[in-house]
């Protein structure tokens, strides 16, 4: 396997590339991760079951089209394809360093340039990609509530039904979703699409560094909101986020819906208390007025 994968290095890097050393690092919590290096250049390889070869290529687009905003650093992907019975990608690797306030703000700042950052009139993207190993569906659409309600929430509703979960009447509870968003017909965004607390780091020399995406066009709330999900967001990210592009009026109503989509998401992968926790939140949705402001 290392073989091929230093071989695929060589070719695209046209440089030769023979390992001398790899050892484990943690690759999330779906990938084993490997840091190798010939003693000169060292990269970062994610490793997974041959199957989730395309999960690997759509990351390296949504990685490439977000370094093409020149906006936030993430890291370069080198190459991916497949060894014998795996699939792989071969990352940048990067040196991470302890995040300081002033390095948080900058990193809200550089988000929001990023969500400035015009790249499609439609909401979706190119191809279907995953948020962690489920797949999310990304065809382009014109109207934001649609695509939030059908590709998002009924999606995930419908996984959830396969797996034992009961939560109501499905067509209601997509119903109401596009209701509450059929006033929001946000600019398109380039989004993160999986920001929470482990996809974000600070490298060695201060640069803050996003990384993990799930990537597509969308409402840029979709970020802000997953970021209070999880926590380990601070106030100065925030403030460097808002100097640039201050968010609208209505999101902290608008960010249940949009986190529940990630709970679903959470009781698809991990079943346990989050099918309680998805459960509290449609509650509070099918509770609230059609419009929201």
């Amino acid at each position: 396997m290392w073989t091929q994968i230093t071989e695929h290095i060589s070719q695209v890097t046209v440089e030769d590339f023979k390992l001398k050393n790899q050892r484990s690092v943690s690759g999330g919590c779906i990938n084993q991760g490997y840091s190798i290096t010939n003693n000169k250049v060292t990269y970062f390889v994610k490793i997974n079951q041959a199957s989730q070869i395309e999960m690997f290529a759509a990351e390296a687009l949504g990685l490439k089209q977000m370094s093409e905003t020149h906006t936030i650093r993430v890291p370069k992907p080198i190459c991916w394809g497949m060894a014998e019975r795996v699939s792989y990608i071969v990352l940048e690797w990067l040196e991470f360093g302890r995040g300081t306030n002033d390095s948080r703000q900058e990193m809200g700042r550089k988000l929001a340039k990023m969500h400035a950052y015009q790249g499609s009139s439609q909401f979706g993207w190119e191809r279907n990609n995953t948020i962690g190993s489920t797949p999310q569906v990304n065809t382009w659409m014109d109207n934001w509530a649609d695509f939030f309600a059908e590709q998002r929430i009924g999606y995930q509703l419908k996984l959830a039904k396969r797996k034992g979960g009961n939560f109501g009447d499905y067509l209601q509870i997509v119903e109401k979703v596009r209701g509450l968003l059929q006033d929001r017909q946000p600019q398109p965004s380039l989004v993160h699409g999986d920001l929470w607390s482990g996809n974000v780091a600070v490298s060695e020399i201060g640069e803050p560094v996003i990384l993990d995406p799930a990537t597509y066009y969308g409402d840029r709330e979709v970020d802000i909101a997953m970021t209070e999900l999880f926590g380990g967001f601070s106030g100065a990210f925030y403030r460097g986020y808002n100097e640039i592009l201050p968010l609208d009026e209505g999101y902290k109503k608008r960010k249940t819906i949009y986190n529940l989509y990630h709970i679903l998401n959470h009781f698809n992968l991990f079943g346990g208390g989050y099918g309680s926790q998805a459960n509290l939140m449609i509650q509070e949705i099918l509770s609230s007025p059609d419009i929201l402001v």
